[in-house]
């Protein structure tokens, strides 16, 4: 399939060189050889795209809800039929294996299906004023060109949330998927044009100079909203950027998930959803496990057989049969992890697993287990993305929940508990947006997606994920005399 991907910009329905002519690799991670070459989109190039988008805005609003979703339900389909060639693209430039892959096609696929539903649920509300005098009719209506800016651990999951609400609303588009993989992106929107979605709604930039390109897209008042998945600094610095236009935001930043195993869990269960939670998408997932807190008395246990299942991973190429997890992005993103596991053993962690790079070409890093490991360590205060497991322990509700709690992050909690009483007095403590009930997996299309504090603002997926790409509109119409 990749032989049959767009390798350039598409802006206004046609798929065109950068400006200048510029280009950058594509590698794939788990050789660290590169698979392409694709256009290097540059500030006049993002303009150029916001153009298209602001030209189409008023046409594409206008389109009925059951014309914008059946686009959607139609590109649901098609990635289906498609589903073994997405996945090989994923595995390709992202590293994760095939398994994994084919399921991130069905996962973003159904977002296009769940959104594609929603597009014709979008409602208002009529109702006599207070007073009696009037009329209160309040409509909800597209917020306006968006832009995307997506990550590259998911590269059709992410594009797909993002792209569904805003096309089942009636947004048009700029999208920025990560300079690590564009690929997916590119063939996602091949198969939307196919599904019908028409010229200018969609447009594609990818680029290495991601600063340069989206800072002059959020200072133009034709810009009505930013949607961005990634880091919490990036997030920070666009939601300053975007202040001076006023421009709505929703963003999906960072975590630090607590994973707690209090001393009546069951261990084979807990264990189960640790290796979900830790290893999913080689651990480069926003919604990781990054901090086991186990209770004293299940501590070894757990630990024992979490080893022994870290040490059970195959690793290697995601395109190899038999691979459980396959390169991490790329070796900057390797080193750090690496150095994180040497800083923690340095200050006195036990390495139970894994922990020593491989020799080799690609971004291979094998799944980890730390115990002992340091209060204050940086390991626990950092979003970790990789296949690292930090384990302390805890013997208080009250402890552990100071600790999961003692983060600027607010993404999601995975907790491990057999008494309801239990479950229900922590759940309400935590200080995130979703939580893992004895479930290492908390990702569904049908849920609001998102954190609290400084992991986010907004949701996605959801009956309220729509919400983000509407705007309200209150008109007071006059009831007259009485007669």
């Amino acid at each position: 399939m990749i032989d049959r991907v767009e390798r350039e910009l598409l802006i206004a329905g046609r798929w065109r060189p950068a400006a200048g002519g510029g280009t950058f690799v594509v590698e794939n991670p788990a050789t660290g050889q590169a698979l392409c070459e694709v256009a290097d989109a540059t500030p006049a190039d993002a303009l150029a795209a916001l153009d298209a988008a602001d030209a189409a805005q008023r046409r594409w609003a206008a389109v009925p809800p059951r014309g914008r979703g059946e686009i959607l339900r139609r590109a649901h389909d098609l990635l289906i039929e498609r589903i073994d060639e997405f996945a090989r693209l994923i595995t390709l430039e992202m590293g994760k294996s095939l398994a994994e892959s084919r399921a991130e096609v069905t996962y973003g696929a159904h977002y296009l299906r769940w959104f594609g539903e929603e597009a014709v649920r979008i409602d208002g509300t009529w109702k006599v004023s207070e007073d009696g005098t009037a009329r209160v009719l309040v409509t909800r209506q597209p917020v306006g060109p968006c832009l995307l800016i997506t990550p590259w651990n998911a590269p059709l999951a992410m594009p797909a949330r993002k792209i569904g609400p805003a096309v089942a609303a009636g947004c048009t588009m700029v999208v920025k998927p990560a300079a690590q993989t564009p690929l997916t992106t590119a063939a996602l929107a091949e198969v939307l044009r196919e599904a019908g979605l028409p010229d200018g709604v969609l447009n594609i930039i990818p680029t290495t100079q991601a600063a340069a390109v989206t800072e002059p897209l959020l200072r133009d008042g034709r810009l009505r909203k930013l949607s961005f998945t990634g880091s919490t600094p990036v997030g920070r610095l666009l939601m300053a950027q975007a202040a001076g236009t006023v421009l709505r935001t929703s963003m999906e930043l960072g975590g630090n998930a607590p994973f707690i195993v209090c001393q009546d869990a069951g261990v084979d269960a807990a264990v189960d959803g640790a290796m979900t939670a830790k290893l999913r998408n080689v651990g480069e997932a926003c919604i990781a496990a990054n901090r086991f807190h186990v209770h004293a008395d299940v501590a070894e246990e757990f630990t024992e057989k979490l080893v022994a299942r870290m040490g059970s991973i195959v690793v290697g190429a995601g395109t190899d049969p038999g691979t459980h997890m396959g390169p991490m992005i790329d070796d900057r993103q390797r080193s750090r992890v690496a150095d994180l596991v040497s800083e923690t053993v340095g200050a006195g962690a036990r390495l139970r697993a894994g922990g020593e790079v491989p020799d080799g070409p690609g971004y291979f890093y094998p799944p980890t287990v730390l115990t002992d490991v340091p209060e204050g360590a940086r390991i626990s205060r950092e979003e970790i993305f990789g296949p690292v497991a930090a384990i302390q322990t805890f013997t208080s509700e009250a402890e552990v929940l100071r600790a999961a709690n003692d983060t600027e992050f607010g993404l999601v909690s995975y907790l491990y508990t057999r008494d309801l009483g239990r479950a229900l007095r922590m759940v309400e403590q935590l200080e995130t947006g979703m939580i893992g009930l004895n479930r290492g997996y908390v990702s569904d299309p049908s849920a609001p997606f998102g954190g609290m504090k400084q992991s986010g603002v907004g949701r996605e997926g959801g009956a309220t994920g729509i919400d983000e790409y509407l705007e309200q509109k209150y008109v007071a119409v006059d009831a007259g005399e009485r007669v």
